[in-house]
Parts: C-alpha cells; sequence; structure tokens
C-alpha cells in the first residue's frame, strides 16, 4: 500500500528543527533573550515556594517534634540556606546585561544545588553518626524537580548533567556510605533491589524533568516563531494595504472609497460564508452622492496645450504633464486641497472636502498662485512657451461616484460650473476669483476687477457675478515656505516611525513571561531591588483568563485551544512509560502473591503501555529513518500512521489515553497496598520489639518507595500535553487527597515506623510535606507554562483575525482598484508607484469617444437619473 510520510506538522514541534529555524530567521538572539526573561521570572516563583517551604517545615519542625534540643541545628540549617539561596537567586534578577546574565545563572543555579544538597546530606551525616538517626533525605526529589522546573540554566543539557550529578551523589551517599542495612524497615528484599529501586525512582525523575525541558523548549520556539512569522506577514499585509490605500484615495476620497469597499468586504464575507453564492448585485442602483456646504473649488487650465500636442512626441508630452501634475499634486496636498481629476490640459481640485476647514478659500487661492509659479518654472526649464489659467470660486456642490464600472470621482452643481467658467475667462498667469471667495480672502491678498470676458459672459450677468484677479504679496512666500517646511518635517517622521526589524523586536519582547501572581508580593517584600520590566499587552491583562485554574472566559476560544492537535503526545507517552514501568518494577519487587492475577494485570498494562509507546513514536522513527530516501511502507505502518495522527488531533481520544494512563497507575498501587497483610505485618513487628530479635517483615512495601512514585506520577499528570489544565490540576489533587487518606488512615502504623526526615519528627508529616511541596512546585510551573501558552494563543488568534481583516480589506481594495483602472495597470502602477517612476502605454490603433448630455441640469434628482444612465452604458460597455 502506497503512503506518503508527511512529518511537516511534527517536524514543527521538532526541537532541533526549530533551532535550526530560529536561526535561519534571525531571532536566535531574540530567543536567548526572551529565554532570559522567562528564567527570571521562574526564579521568582521558585523563591516564593522555597520560602513556603522551608517556614512550613520549620513551623512543622518546632511545633511537632518531642525534642527541640536535636531540631534547632536543623531549624537554623534550613533558615539559612533559604536566606541564601534566595539571596543568590536574586543575583539574576538584578544583572541588565544579558552576556553576564548568561554565565551568573550556571554560576547560582550549581551554587543553590550544591547548597541544597550539601545542607541535606551534612544534616543526614551529622544525625547519623552523632545521634544515631537513620533519616530519609529531605531535598533529593526536591532538588531535582527544581533544577529541570525552576533553575535558570538554559538548554537541556546542562540541567540535565546537574540533575544527574545529584542523583548519583545521593545514591552514592545512601548506598556507600550509610548502613544499608538499616535504610529500608520493611521488607525482606535483596540489597540488588533495593539499589533498583532507588535507581529507578532518581531515573523516573530525571526522565520526567528531561521531558519537561524538551517540551518547554519546543512550546516557546514554536510560540516565538509563530509571532515572528504572524508579525512578519501582518507588516508585509500592512505596508501593501497602505500603498493601495494611498493610490486609491488618490482617486477616491477617504469618505466615498470606504462606504463603496464595506460594501464589496460585505459581499466577500456573504460569498465565503454561503458557499460562493452570488449576492443580488444592487451597487449599480446605490448612488454614492454627498453634499458639501462649504467649499471651493479650484479649476486650471494649460495654455497652448493644443500646440504641445503637435510640437511635442508622445513620451515628451506624457513626461511633461507628469512633471507639472505631479507638482501639482505634492503643492495640493501641502495646502490640504482635494484633486479631483486631470484630463488632458484639466485640473480641478476641491478645498474644504474632506475635511470642513474655514480657509478652504486661503487655501486654494494659495494653491492657484503656487500652480502659476510651479508652471513658470518649468517653462523656464523646458524652454517651452505654457502658461495657465486659474479660476476659483466658493460654494456647495455634489461630490461622489456615478454608474457601475470604472469608477470616477467627481463634483456637480453650479458653483463648479462658476469656476469653470472663472477659469475659462481668466488670464494666463492670474487667479481669478468671484466675488463670494474674494470675501473670504480680501484681508490676505490684493486684488483688482476681473477681466472683460468675464464681465461679458451671458451667464455671469444672469446671476449677477462678479470677479477679480488676484495679485500676490511678499508674505505669501513666507506662510508657503512654513507650510512646505511642515509638510516635509512631517513626510520625515512618518518615513521614521519604525523599521521592520525594530517592529519585530518590540512584539517579540512583549511575549507573556507568566501571571504576575508571585510578583507583585515578592517586590513588595524586597523593594529596594528592581524587578524586570515586563511590558504587557492590554490583552494580557488577567481577567480574560482565570486565576488559579487559568481557563478562557471566552467558552468558544477555550473549546478551540483545547482542540488544537498536540505534536507533543509522545513526549508525554515516554514519559507516562517509564513512570508505569518503574511502578511495575516497585509493585514486581515488593510483591507477596497476597493479590490474584496481578501479574496478568502486569503484563497487561506493559503490554499497553508499550503499545501506546509504539503508535506515537514510530512515525517519527520512520521519519528518522526514511526522510532522506524513497520507502514504501507496508499496510501496518500505514494504519499506525493513521492511528497516531487521529490520537494527535482528537481531543476525547487523548483524555481517555490521559485517564487510562492514570487509572493504571491506581491498578498498580492498588495491588501494592493489598499485597501487605497490615495485621500480620503489626503483629510481627511488635513481637520483635519486645523479644528483641529482627524480624523479616516480609509483608509490607516501603512507604517512601512509594510515595516518591507518587509525586512522579503527580508530575506526569499535572505536565501531561493538551490536556485541560482544570481537568489535570483536579485529578492530580484526586491523586494527592486519596493517596495521603489511605497511607495515614489505612496504613497508618507502616508509615509511622517508616524512616523520617528529622529526628523526632513524624515521619506521616514528612510524607505529607513531600506531596504537598511536590504538588504545588509541579502546579506553580504548569501554571506559568499554561498561562504563556494561553496568551500566545489568544495572540495568535488575534492575529489571525487582524490578517483576515487585513486579507478582506485589501482585497476589497484590489477589487475597487480593478473597478476603477484596467487590472494590469492596476499591478503595474501599484509597482511603479513604490519607486516613484512614470508610467505610460501607447496604443498606435484606438477610437476615442465624447459623449455628453445637452440641457441637463445638475440637481441631486437629475443626479440620480444620471447613475442610470451612466449605469446602462457601463453595462453595454462590458
Amino acid at each position: 500500500m502506497k503512503y506518503t510520510l508527511t512529518y511537516t506538522n511534527e517536524l514543527k514541534w521538532n526541537c532541533s528543527f526549530l533551532r535550526k529555524k530560529c536561526k535561519e530567521v534571525g531571532i536566535e538572539e531574540q530567543y536567548k533573550e526572551h529565554q532570559l526573561r522567562l528564567s527570571i521570572s521562574y526564579i521568582i516563583v521558585f523563591q516564593v515556594l522555597h520560602c513556603l517551604f522551608t517556614v512550613l517545615h520549620c513551623i512543622l519542625l518546632l511545633t511537632t517534634c518531642a525534642e527541640l534540643d536535636l531540631i534547632y541545628v536543623d531549624v537554623c540549617c534550613y533558615s539559612i540556606c533559604a536566606v541564601v539561596v534566595i539571596a543568590v537567586m536574586w543575583a539574576n534578577v538584578k544583572v541588565k546585561s544579558p552576556s553576564k546574565l548568561r554565565w551568573m545563572t550556571y554560576v547560582t543555579s550549581v551554587i543553590v544545588t550544591a547548597l541544597l544538597v550539601f545542607v541535606d546530606l551534612s544534616l543526614n551525616y551529622y544525625h547519623y553518626h552523632i545521634n544515631q538517626w537513620i533519616l530519609a533525605s529531605m531535598y533529593d526529589s526536591y532538588v531535582i524537580l527544581m533544577i529541570y522546573i525552576f533553575f535558570p540554566i538554559p538548554y537541556i543539557f546542562p540541567p540535565m548533567a546537574l540533575a544527574v550529578y545529584v542523583s548519583i551523589l545521593y545514591i552514592c551517599y545512601f548506598v556507600i556510605f550509610q548502613n544499608y542495612d538499616n535504610q529500608f524497615r520493611t521488607g525482606n528484599i535483596t540489597r540488588y533491589s533495593e539499589t533498583i529501586v532507588v535507581l529507578c525512582n532518581y531515573i523516573g525523575l530525571n526522565v520526567i524533568g528531561t521531558g519537561f525541558r524538551v517540551m518547554r523548549e519546543i512550546v516557546v520556539r514554536a510560540s516565538f516563531l509563530d509571532r515572528h512569522q504572524y508579525v512578519m506577514e501582518a507588516n508585509a499585509l500592512r505596508s501593501t494595504r497602505a500603498r493601495e490605500r494611498v493610490f486609491l484615495h488618490s482617486i477616491l476620497p477617504p469618505q466615498i472609497a470606504q462606504p463603496i469597499q464595506d460594501e464589496i468586504r460585505a459581499r466577500i464575507e456573504f460569498s465565503q460564508k454561503h458557499h460562493n453564492m452570488l449576492v443580488n448585485n444592487r451597487r449599480d442602483r446605490v448612488i454614492a452622492i454627498q453634499m458639501h456646504p462649504d467649499v471651493s473649488i479650484l479649476y486650471a487650465d494649460i495654455v497652448n496645450y493644443t500646440h504641445l500636442t503637435t510640437t511635442l512626441s508622445v513620451k515628451e508630452l506624457v513626461t511633461l504633464l507628469h512633471e507639472l501634475y505631479a507638482r501639482f499634486d505634492n503643492a495640493a496636498s501641502r495646502y490640504a486641497v482635494q484633486r479631483i481629476k486631470f484630463l488632458g490640459d484639466c485640473y480641478y481640485c476641491v478645498a474644504g472636502l474632506i475635511k470642513p476647514d474655514p480657509a478652504h478659500a486661503i487655501c486654494c487661492v494659495k494653491l492657484g498662485l503656487c500652480m502659476i509659479d510651479i508652471i513658470r518654472e518649468v517653462r523656464d526649464e523646458v524652454q517651452i512657451g505654457i502658461d495657465i489659467r486659474v479660476g476659483v470660486h466658493s460654494g456647495s456642490l455634489f461630490a461622489g461616484v456615478l454608474g457601475s464600472a470604472k469608477l470616477q470621482y467627481d463634483i456637480w452643481g453650479p458653483d463648479v460650473l462658476i469656476a469653470n467658467k472663472l477659469e475659462g475667462t481668466g488670464m494666463p498667469g492670474q487667479v481669478h476669483v468671484s466675488e463670494r471667495t474674494f470675501e473670504l480672502i480680501k484681508n490676505w491678498f490684493e486684488a483688482r476687477p476681473g477681466t472683460e470676458a468675464a464681465r461679458k459672459d451671458a451667464y455671469f450677468q444672469k446671476f449677477n457675478i462678479f470677479t477679480f484677479l488676484i495679485d500676490p504679496i511678499e508674505n505669501n512666500k513666507n506662510i508657503e515656505l512654513d507650510l512646505q517646511e511642515s509638510f516635509e518635517s512631517f513626510s520625515a517622521k512618518e518615513r521614521n516611525e519604525g523599521t521592520p526589524e525594530l517592529l519585530i523586536n518590540e512584539e517579540l519582547k512583549k511575549m507573556p513571561l507568566g501571571p504576575k501572581g508571585f510578583n507583585e508580593p515578592l517586590t513588595r517584600l524586597f523593594n529596594f531591588f528592581n524587578l524586570t520590566k515586563q511590558k504587557e499587552s492590554p490583552s494580557s491583562s488577567r481577567p480574560e483568563i482565570g486565576l488559579f485554574l487559568l481557563h478562557y472566559h471566552n467558552p468558544r476560544l477555550e473549546c478551540q485551544y483545547l482542540h488544537q492537535p498536540d505534536y507533543m503526545l509522545k513526549y508525554s507517552v515516554l514519559q507516562a512509560w517509564c513512570s508505569a514501568m518503574t511502578l511495575i518494577y516497585l509493585q514486581l519487587t515488593y510483591d507477596h502473591e497476597l493479590v490474584k492475577g496481578s501479574y496478568y494485570l502486569d503484563a497487561f498494562l506493559i503490554l499497553a503501555f508499550s503499545l501506546l509507546l509504539i503508535l506515537t513514536w514510530y512515525k517519527m522513527i520512520c521519519f528518522w529513518v526514511y526522510a532522506d530516501r524513497p520507502h514504501r511502507f507496508s499496510e501496518l505502518s500505514c494504519a499506525l500512521f493513521r492511528i497516531a495522527d487521529n490520537l494527535q488531533r482528537s481531543l476525547i481520544k487523548r483524555i481517555l489515553i490521559y485517564i487510562f494512563i492514570i487509572v493504571a497507575y491506581f491498578a498498580i498501587i492498588s495491588i501494592i497496598l493489598n499485597d501487605c497483610d497490615m495485621d500480620e505485618f503489626q503483629k510481627e513487628h511488635i513481637d520483635s520489639i519486645l523479644y528483641q530479635y529482627d524480624g523479616e517483615n516480609t509483608m509490607c512495601f516501603a512507604p517512601w518507595a512509594l510515595t516518591c512514585m507518587v509525586c512522579s506520577i503527580i508530575t506526569n499528570g499535572i505536565i501531561f500535553t493538551r490536556i485541560p489544565f482544570i481537568m489535570r490540576i483536579v485529578i492530580s489533587l484526586v491523586v494527592c487527597v486519596t493517596y495521603l487518606s489511605i497511607m495515614l488512615y489505612q496504613f497508618e502504623y507502616l508509615v509511622h515506623i517508616s524512616l523520617t526526615t528529622n529526628p523526632f519528627f513524624k515521619s506521616e508529616s514528612a510524607h505529607c510535606l513531600m506531596i504537598i511541596s511536590t504538588f504545588l512546585a509541579v502546579y506553580c510551573k504548569e501554571r506559568q507554562a499554561e498561562f504563556n501558552n494561553k496568551m500566545n494563543y489568544k495572540w495568535r488568534v488575534e492575529l489571525l483575525k487582524k490578517q483576515e481583516d487585513a486579507r478582506l480589506a485589501d482585497q476589497s481594495i484590489t477589487i475597487l482598484l480593478h473597478n476603477i483602472l484596467p487590472a494590469h495597470v492596476v499591478n503595474v502602477y501599484l509597482t511603479y508607484l513604490a519607486k516613484d517612476e512614470l508610467y505610460y502605454e501607447v496604443y498606435d490603433c484606438v477610437a476615442v469617444m465624447f459623449a455628453s448630455l445637452k440641457n441637463f441640469e445638475l440637481t441631486l434628482s437629475n443626479l440620480r437619473v444620471l447613475n442610470e444612465i451612466i449605469s446602462e452604458f457601463d453595462r453595454l460597455a462590458r
């Protein structure tokens, strides 16, 4: 059977691939800095936890121990050790230099580890040789978990090496230097078996810790790359959209373009939602017209344009017009005047159109004078006899878009006609204004009576319109220069707002570092220190996520988060398999054959866990082996691939696997507990004390070995990936409560006579302290990780939504642009626009048609009729 091995999705969650990818995209240094910031947040949590753990332990010692003289040494050592540990770890928080902080994390972690191990083993050695107390270790499992979970050592192998070294130290101490015959007070097992049990416990802890480190690096790197990719795409979309918007708004003003664009976007969304169903096209029945009651209209016409068309080549003519109109456009932008369009030698624009402007008449006249200066400069440069007539009138008009295709923004109304006639009856090199405009600008400009042609114009005589010619005054140039400098300053500021690299760095610095629940109290406690400054975006505020169980308040978002594929399932299964094998070995080691069928259950669980391990790892192994060469997989392999993919994608199946693992753990522990005959064991133990002989104690298990395994189970239960956080915490809490209840009530005597961690300290309290400290430490760690994962996912959803909005906006702008210009012109012009280059086309054989309506009064009602007429023309032209 042919099967194409696709490992693309899983590869994105492969540690080596992610490291290579971070280096390729150039964010490895940013990732290292983020890791350092993340380690600082973990240090703060560790300090709080270690302080609470030490205080609780010391209070229990001082309140429950009968002989306090032996306890004072322990309390003093633990207290001094806690102070030194917090002070040493706090040195990482104070360091500001990333290069110095990198080696500081190694030094402080080694110092803290050495101090905790030294205090623990020294107290054991002291009480063993001075007071003849055989004690269990206080910090062995605790230190190993802290190294992997909270210590700021980066990467995977350095913390693993340190944790393995600590494990070897504890094994050597308890196996070699202490009287091993007294190490376990229960069970008639060989020294070799005892060594294997201890060794398995430490191996299990190191496997769980290493797995956690691997998964944490994978999650952080994947989130980092996702955020980098989304920011890059968002920047690209934003740049493209801004360029297209500039192009669009140079043709249609925003207040006209936006409603049409929104309508196009609504159609796109409707079509996508209803499976490409066509929308009833009524755009051509909608008239996009706005009325502007207080504006100034400027008409300009190039004198001798007909002569230019006959004396210049097409390229020379187009280049000249491009130079003139580009300068006109810059001047119009400078004076806040909206260019409407230019047609051949005619250029007209409106002031006060985009935004109401009381100085609209002044701006228009200044623009007219500036245009005269521009054309004179060009005339002197190219030595061509051209000039310009300018007419300006103030009043009201209708502005908008008519028709259904090749949309063109235009203006209509009697005042528009007056401005056009002012230009036609004006003089070259002069600004010809109406009396209404002159009343608005008379304090700014000197004027003289209008032209003879204007006084004889029938339209002007009919409506009693008087005109004036504007003479420029000296202070105009000062105002113009100020506006020019302001315009250039604004443009420079707009250009230098930020480069893409700076924007990406700023976004990556916003990556979450965990909830602030522990940071704030510690800041108040050590107010003379300055904590790392973490910039939180508005979206990372706590109300959006639950405080303790870290659930989204938005159920839909929570459901989407939980239903993500789990491509790290194989790591969780590997950790569960190691814990299960260790627990089964422990059960077989202490097996007394009181539970019938236990071997069958062990065989079934070994087979089930191994099968689950093969299912989740088989695809990755095949990828490692056959990635570089083609291979034809068997039907069995194909079936295993499909099952693994299904397990990764199904939340229900992953929850069933999780529940099966927890139930399997309980089943093995139940066999261990039921294999202990407490009545017989208690009788045997009392007799051995009364008659002073060494009992065989063959009836029961070693409580500390089982407690260590339960700690591993709790850790596995909490850090299992892509299972609802609430479920993991509740089930792990149930495991804690159930185990402690059984051990303290049903097996109270066995726990009571087991080793303790301090002289006269109740063994029951020591067991409880170990279980509770493990649960709290792993919960706080997972709370940090879950918070970061959920914030990253929420940001990812927000970015995807923004990208979709940008895509729809970009699509609507593109459609609108294609409805204004030919498709190839839109694409080419957008490219040339970025380079500020001229684009034109030459056609040797074309037909040009002009059509106009005679005796058509441009009122609002007639504009509706005109819209229908032009729409019909547009349909015919298609």
